[in-house]
């Protein structure tokens, strides 16, 4: 390191260890002082991509752990030392050494999970978030730590190359926001967000940044204008309080816009109000929020449906605050919430939080979330599919909450939109294998009914009872699907089992040898490829074996064999390939695509060097990316695609950034939506504009009015994003329409 570096260095040492002394946590500045200067000599000469000595981003991660978490010295010593194993000659053995067990053990799991919870190939990514989550069971900090690590990632993208950025925003996206969200942080799960959408989007995330400065001075008068009679209010209650406006995030506001279809001007929640107050002796915080619910409530008109008490029941994450809606007095609808200081600090830092405020801090303490309880059976089931288990724990992870009702009262808490079924799973496995029904505050339901908050259930059951396939559609929580997947394979195990039997019976009748080739060519001709499958079908009765089990087996032509079985047991062949037997997969070999800079989206003669993906249907203009298909096809989204953000998070290594070349002599399919006031000849009018003026060929055309208003979708061909720009301002100008804009088809 040069004499500046190594300044650099200890500047950012110095600041590390200055936040660390402002907490409440013991002090052990000596034991992150030495944990600092072995992790700087063991990554001493060692460079980042942006230049920098790499052991800044351990000093990053541990200044985002200690300042933005709030947590203690164990986490720092970790943070400081979660890239010495996977970077180093060292090992966990000499980390326990030197820095003891628990350090070394955080350390570890850290080092498990240092490929990242995405590598090449998706049945391995999930693999490895059910190892990241099978550390959380011996310490929650390993979680903690990896998403400091990936926040610091994410705000040094700009020197990895665009398809890496496009790769690990989208995986930031998939999964770390939520886990973040899931957590309590919610000011990492924004900045994540915001990142991921600045990267992935930049001109819109540029577009929404801007029209947020240009709009912060009338923010500011509307805020000013609000909170003047409220802090008269406040301040004769004597009540001690921080109030300010927070400002929604670019990437809420566009994600606000897309799924409404509106504009920025349309979008009227653009911040709202926090209330954050210092306890009162002997006054309960509870007891303190409403006071001031009602202080506000007695100055402005409230919007009764908008309530939220996450006071007296806070949220799994352990979120606090009380929510209200009141119109302002420019006319506008304005979010409130009211917290206290520790509300608002478990609100920002999650569950690091809690440390802050007791009374006896304990470094080593792991409170864990209720929600790792649940992650920790299923981690423990036998077998889980890892691909079906990464869907629905991202599922778990983004649902709210519904609170419910045993028949002796009990509460229990559940994601929105569980059934009855889930609910019978989160009494006990049994009772869920064995369910039948459920009566519903005194009703009868079924297993697939929809529960909501207040519902008290009384679970029906029965010994004969036993799951069923269809089960796995009327399940949402993780806990369900699993524990029904795994009954169903004991099940399908004990059927194959069975059918087996019934095969090495026929086959001694037959005085045929029972050995697994015998065996094999039987599953072949009946179609299955598994002889597990071909049992199991044996057992349902889906194959019935024929008598002359051994005239089969003696012939010698496959093909001819194939069909022979088919004729004796009555199955007509569709079309000749289907006396084919299957062949084996092929394995193609991958193309090489130079990643270092885009791939440029071409015709020529018409040809194109790609294909649209059918899911988004992007056009020329559209931001895209590139996936390569296994027979080495670049197949185009867009990349705000559902589709696209699964491909980034799971194959990265397959996405290429794009760029679209000029393509005046190909059209492309996209769908507006137009809404506006129903009068004579707007629709004629919308049809010429388009026809003569655009010269574009309208596909289809569907339009609804009713009640003096009418909606359509109108289905054209296209060259680029700017001639539906184009259409869009001039059909906007047309008398009578209210709304034009592109949606998905």
């Amino acid at each position: 390191m040069t004499q500046e570096e190594e300044e650099r260095v200890q500047k950012e040492f110095e600041e590390l260890l200055k936040e660390y002394l402002n907490s409440n946590h013991r002090r052990k500045v000596e034991r992150i002082t030495k944990a600092f200067n072995f992790a700087n000599q063991a990554h001493a000469g060692m460079k980042r991509l942006d230049g920098d000595p790499y052991i800044m981003h351990p000093l990053d991660v541990a200044r985002v752990v200690c300042g933005e978490m709030g947590l203690g010295s164990t986490s720092i010593c970790s943070a400081l030392l979660h890239d010495v194993v996977e970077d180093t000659d060292y090992t966990v053995e000499d980390i326990k050494n030197m820095f003891g067990d628990k350090i070394a053990q955080i350390v570890d799991g850290l080092t498990k999970i240092s490929g990242g919870i995405f590598g090449d190939q998706a049945s391995a990514q999930a693999e490895n978030f059910r190892k990241l989550l099978l550390t959380m069971n011996n310490d929650i900090r390993v979680i903690l730590i990896k998403i400091a690590d990936r926040l610091h990632n994410m705000r040094t993208l700009g020197s990895m190359p665009t398809a890496k950025q496009y790769k690990i925003a989208g995986e930031t996206l998939f999964l770390y926001a939520p886990l973040a969200h899931r957590l309590g942080l919610f000011a990492i799960k924004t900045e994540l967000e915001d990142l991921s959408f600045k990267y992935e989007h930049l001109q819109e995330y540029t577009f929404i940044h801007d029209k947020l400065k240009a709009t912060e001075e009338t923010r500011k008068l509307l805020f000013d204008h609000f909170a003047e009679p409220v802090r008269v209010k406040l301040d004769k209650m004597g009540v001690t309080y921080e109030m300010r406006a927070r400002v929604k995030s670019a990437y809420s506001i566009w994600n606000k816009m897309q799924s409404k279809g509106v504009a920025f001007e349309d979008i009227y929640d653009l911040y709202a109000v926090r209330v954050i107050f210092e306890p009162l002796p002997d006054v309960d915080e509870k007891n303190l929020c409403w006071d001031i619910y009602s202080a506000i409530t007695d100055i402005y008109r409230i919007r009764p449906d908008r309530i939220r008490d996450w006071v007296s029941r806070p949220k799994a994450n352990g979120y606090q605050a009380l929510h209200l809606t009141v119109m302002g007095p420019d006319g506008q609808w304005i979010e409130i919430q009211i917290r206290s200081r520790r509300m608002d600090d478990i609100a920002e830092k999650g569950f690091a939080a809690h440390w802050k405020y007791k009374e006896n801090n304990v470094e080593e303490d792991t409170e864990l979330d209720k929600w790792l309880q649940t992650i920790t059976e299923i981690l423990e089931s036998p077998d889980p599919n890892a691909l079906d288990f990464l869907d629905t724990i991202k599922m778990n992870l983004f649902t709210s909450e519904i609170f419910v009702f045993t028949p002796k009262g009990d509460i229990k808490t559940l994601p929105q939109g569980a059934t009855a079924l889930d609910f019978a799973y989160a009494l006990h496995t049994d009772i869920g294998n064995k369910c039948i029904g459920a009566k519903i505050n005194h009703r009868l339901a079924p297993l697939s009914h929809r529960l909501t908050s207040g519902d008290q259930i009384e679970i029906l059951t029965s010994r004969s009872q036993e799951p069923q396939p269809e089960w796995i559609h009327f399940v949402t929580t993780a806990r369900a699907r699993t524990k029904i997947d795994w009954a169903l394979k004991r099940m399908r195990k004990e059927g194959a089992r069975k059918g087996e039997e019934k095969v090495v019976t026929l086959l001694r009748k037959a005085e045929v040898e029972t050995n697994t080739s015998n065996m094999d060519k039987l599953a072949l001709f009946f179609g299955f490829r598994k002889r597990e499958d071909f049992f199991y079908s044996v057992e349902k009765g889906d194959v019935t074996l024929p008598d002359n089990i051994k005239k089969l087996l003696r012939e010698k032509n496959d093909n001819t064999l194939l069909k022979y079985v088919r004729q004796a047991l009555g199955m007509t062949p569709k079309n000749p390939k289907e006396n084919q037997l299957p062949l084996p997969e092929e394995k193609t070999e991958k193309a090489r695509f130079d990643k270092s800079k885009p791939y440029i989206l071409s015709e020529e003669a018409l040809n194109r060097n790609y294909v649209i993906a059918q899911c988004c249907k992007p056009i020329p203009g559209d931001d895209a990316l590139g996936f390569i298909n296994d027979d080495n096809t670049v197949v185009v989204h867009k990349r705000s695609c559902p589709i696209a953000m699964r491909l980034k998070s799971s194959f990265g290594e397959r996405i290429l950034s794009t760029e679209w070349s000029s393509h005046r002599n190909t059209s492309f399919e996209a769908t507006l939506e137009v809404k506006g006031i129903d009068t004579l000849g707007v629709l004629n009018m919308i049809t010429k504009t388009i026809s003569d003026e655009f010269n574009v060929n309208i596909q289809r055309l569907l339009v609804e009015a009713k009640d003096g208003v009418f909606e359509g979708k109108i289905k054209l061909k296209v060259h680029d994003v700017e001639d539906i720009q184009r259409l869009c301002v001039t059909l906007s100008k047309i008398k009578n329409i209210k709304s034009i804009g592109r949606v998905a088809d």
